[in-house]
């Protein structure tokens, strides 16, 4: 990670006692001054989504380089809490999450992850001047989301339930790779009040997954249909929700995709984004048997 101006670090040292007992220590961070994430982000103005949580932009350094930058507005003046959430961010790694690269702890509270070279999926959904995806890239995305989504409930410690899956937070690599960017508490969904979930309940940790497959299966039916926005969203849940829905599939699926898609493979997508749907409060499923049942549905490896 070589971009212009990065200053390589160990967290804090007041911060560093409390964060290893936590979570493990993380050996080197990157640091990166105001300055120049002001300047690699047009003063702020390259903005990829905006909201209440905070904002998302997309850098470009000197070098070259580019990167994906979360403001976070939640911390603005929870300095343990922000470190914490640094350190637990760069200790997640895999291939379909958005890797941690640095922070910001200037004017603003910023993260700083992985460049972003196809933008978001949102865009390539929405964006009539964009080729669109293929068949095989959107499988690709739906089952990546699902592993990205069972690595953080399964086999991260502790689990991480913030999160937010829409189609405006999962970017696209050079290779079309799905990567989920709105993790922790810089998350869309996200609380200074229950970071983690070591003290969330057990009925707290319900609604959160119901709420990630919920979410998932709004995902999928953007993916088979094309429609990206909240007001088209609207409109296909009710539909995957009729009983008559599979009679009128071929009215709901992507113009862009023509016929060029496995009929096979699109009821297993829609039978399981009407699970996720309709599931309600306490879905008879976990999110990774939901990725195991994407990859025998699938002819598609994805690790």
């Amino acid at each position: 990670f070589s971009y212009s101006g990065i200053r390589w670090t160990c967290l804090e040292p007041q911060f560093t006692k409390f964060l290893f007992a936590d979570y493990g220590p993380v050996l080197f961070v990157s640091r990166f001054s105001y300055k120049d994430i002001k300047r690699a982000t047009d003063g702020f103005h390259r903005t990829i989504y905006s909201n209440s949580y905070g904002a998302a932009y997309k850098a470009r350094f000197e070098d070259g380089g580019t990167a994906l930058v979360k403001e976070i507005r939640a911390l603005k003046q929870e300095n343990v809490a922000f470190y914490r959430e640094v350190q637990l961010l760069g200790r997640l790694h895999h291939r379909h999450l958005l890797a941690l690269r640095g922070f910001s702890a200037g004017h603003k509270r910023l993260l700083i992850f992985d460049n972003i070279e196809n933008g978001s999926l949102k865009e390539h959904l929405n964006d009539p001047l964009r080729t669109p995806l293929d068949w095989k890239t959107r499988l690709q995305i739906a089952i990546g989301v699902a592993a990205a989504l069972e690595y953080l409930l399964l086999f991260s410690n502790p689990p991480i339930y913030n999160v937010s899956v829409t189609s405006s937070n999962i970017m696209l690599d050079e290779n079309f790779t799905a990567k989920l960017s709105d993790v922790g508490l810089g998350s869309s969904v996200g609380s200074s009040d229950r970071m983690h979930n070591a003290s969330c309940s057990e009925d707290c940790v319900e609604h959160e997954s119901s709420n990630i497959i919920f979410q998932l299966g709004v995902l999928i039916l953007e993916l088979v249909t094309g429609q990206s926005s909240d007001q088209e969203a609207g409109d296909i849940i009710q539909w995957i929700s009729e009983s008559h829905f599979s009679k009128s599939i071929h009215k709901m699926i992507d113009p862009d995709l023509g016929n060029d898609y496995d009929s096979r493979e699109l009821k297993s997508l829609l039978a399981v984004a009407r699970l996720c749907i309709k599931s309600g409060d306490k879905p008879p499923f976990s999110i990774p048997q939901l990725f195991r049942y994407l990859r025998k549905k699938v002819d598609i490896l994805c690790d």
